[in-house]
């Protein structure tokens, strides 16, 4: 069994299935590869998605002592969170529900071992 180190953010204001499409291109991917892509993604999630990869690092980094080199994206979970539940009034006294949905963003971090060539 892996250690791994995560990072959670609760209550993110965007739909878990916009998040959960730029969650898609980092799975299982190399950090420094992960942000690239998405520094290069036109989408907002993946600005936060970024910031909670960097903040999953930094705990890898402080609380275990790992290196940045090795470390790989183990899962990245994208689970709805509350639905604020507001109304548009339209004509002849009726109403359009206008769900306002949020996400819980989880991003897990494993150690990779590196083997090196036989010497």
């Amino acid at each position: 069994m892996t250690e791994t180190v995560r990072s959670i953010l609760r209550y993110y204001r965007q739909s878990p299935s916009k998040v959960s499409l730029v969650g898609a291109l980092i799975r299982g991917k190399k950090i420094g590869e992960s942000q690239a892509i998405l520094s290069l993604t036109k989408k907002k999630a993946a600005r936060t998605l970024l910031k909670v990869l960097n903040s999953a690092v930094a705990n890898a980094k402080a609380n275990k002592g790992w290196r940045e080199a090795d470390l790989r994206i183990k899962t990245v979970l994208v689970n709805p969170g509350p639905v604020l539940k507001r109304g548009l009034p339209i004509s002849r006294g009726r109403w359009h529900p206008i769900l306002k949905r949020s996400s819980h963003l989880t991003v897990e971090l494993e150690k990779v071992e590196v083997k090196e060539k036989g010497k």
